[in-house]
């Protein structure tokens, strides 16, 4: 590995980092903490990278020179491997004086990366990595980097960093203005494309998505885990969108692949749903009611973006509704969220809040309102609940019902609370 790429690429990345303008996330870290980043790829790790060196260095807690920026999907170094990693820092000492801030971006692709990892921090570095896998959060990478690195998973842009990326920051009492008729407009765009910012300003939006969608199905997925069937991945995605909202058993979805033709195992579905989870690009959910044994086996499963979803559901304002609550949810909540399916079905359970959740696109249909009503008060009878919430597109009020009150609200204005 030529050293002299490496400083260039160092040098690059200060100019890069310090003329970038960027619009703030929210990003609270421990100051003396080392971190790993780890989230679907375009959502944003690099980005707040770049975010948490701008405030360094414009709280004066550190130079633009003291930092240290590698961008391992860089073709430059594609060839570089974990006993080469010494050589950022001799060529970054060859440049400047002082201890580096460390940044590798993207690394989960070199073999052993974590033990460098551990070593420069030891030595009392501060040390920053990204990777769009999460088996970086696995058993080995804990094991060696536990007591030294916080693990922070990035998610695209939630619905109120969409709306102050585009200009508008919600003051108290919006839902009461001019800023209402606003919010209700930018939802439709963050609805159907999601949370990915390189799409917030493009026309063709789905053209990016699916662009981004084969990215991470043949980078972070076939070619990473080797997969020699990629028509059988292929179709499993399809399947999964077209099952969102449903709980599927795994003996269900193993006979919709191979009806298509594409034959695989019972086994082999387990590992490639296990990919999909690992390169974030879905994420499964399981029945509260259900037997331990029987947990991992009966699932419904979400996409970690509405725009990624959009490019395959047919009824897409239903499973789009659902799947966004799903996500919410699951960023605020992490593991405490199930779905409960016992004599009811009630799509979302949060024990630990004691909150029971539906989403349902419209209650104008009796019937519709009727089931969903009843699934909430059905459960009430079971669990101790203090929260019930019937999310919907637009429509809101407070109902009570059989002594539990239950606030019907529209997701784009459940999106921007910060309570339940």
């Amino acid at each position: 590995m030529d050293k002299e790429i490496i400083k260039r690429i160092i040098r690059e990345k200060q100019a890069e980092i310090a003329n970038t303008e960027l619009v703030n996330r929210p990003l609270n870290l421990e100051l003396a903490a080392n971190y790993v980043f780890i989230g679907l790829r375009r959502a944003g790790k690099s980005y707040l990278m770049y975010q948490h060196i701008q405030d360094l260095i414009a709280s004066g807690a550190i130079l633009l020179e003291q930092v240290l920026f590698v961008n391992f999907e860089d073709e430059r170094i594609s060839s570089i491997q974990a006993k080469d990693l010494g050589l950022l820092l001799d060529a970054y000492n060859e440049i400047f004086d002082g201890k580096p801030y460390i940044f590798l971006d993207e690394i989960q692709n070199i073999e052993g990366w974590h033990k460098f990892v551990r070593r420069v921090a030891d030595s009392k570095y501060r040390v920053f990595v990204t990777g769009s896998n999460a088996r970086m959060l696995s058993k080995d990478v804990h094991t060696t980097l536990g007591g030294r690195f916080l693990f922070h998973e990035v998610y695209p842009f939630s619905f109120v960093e969409y709306l102050k990326f585009k200009g508008l920051d919600l003051k108290k009492n919006w839902e009461y203005g001019s800023e209402r008729t606003q919010v209700i407009k930018l939802f439709a765009n963050y609805f159907y494309f999601g949370g990915f910012a390189e799409t917030f300003e493009m026309n063709d939006k789905r053209a990016w998505l699916n662009s981004l969608y084969q990215k991470i199905l043949f980078g972070d997925i076939i070619v990473r885990n080797e997969i020699r069937n990629e028509n059988a991945i292929r179709v499993l995605v399809k399947k999964i969108a077209e099952s969102v909202m449903h709980p599927v058993a795994l003996s269900r979805l193993n006979n919709s692949v191979n009806s298509t033709g594409v034959k695989v195992s019972r086994n082999t579905l387990v590992d490639y749903l296990q990919y999909l989870d690992d390169a974030y690009l879905t994420f499964g959910i399981s029945n509260f009611s259900d037997k331990f044994s029987e947990k991992e086996t009966f699932k419904k499963r979400y996409f970690f973006d509405n725009g990624l979803l959009n490019i395959f559901v047919i009824d897409k304002e239903t499973s789009l509704l659902e799947n966004l609550v799903a996500i919410e949810l699951k960023k605020r909540y992490c593991d405490d969220l199930y779905f409960y399916n016992k004599n009811v079905e009630v799509d979302f359970y949060l024990p630990e809040q004691k909150m029971a959740v539906q989403a349902c696109y419209s209650l104008s249909d009796f019937e519709t309102r009727k089931r969903e009503i009843n699934a909430l008060v059905q459960i009430a009878k079971r669990w101790e609940i203090d929260f019930f919430l019937i999310i919907t597109k637009d429509e809101e009020e407070t109902i009570s019902e059989h002594g539990i009150e239950i606030q019907i609200i529209p997701v784009w204005k459940w999106l921007l609370r910060t309570d339940n």
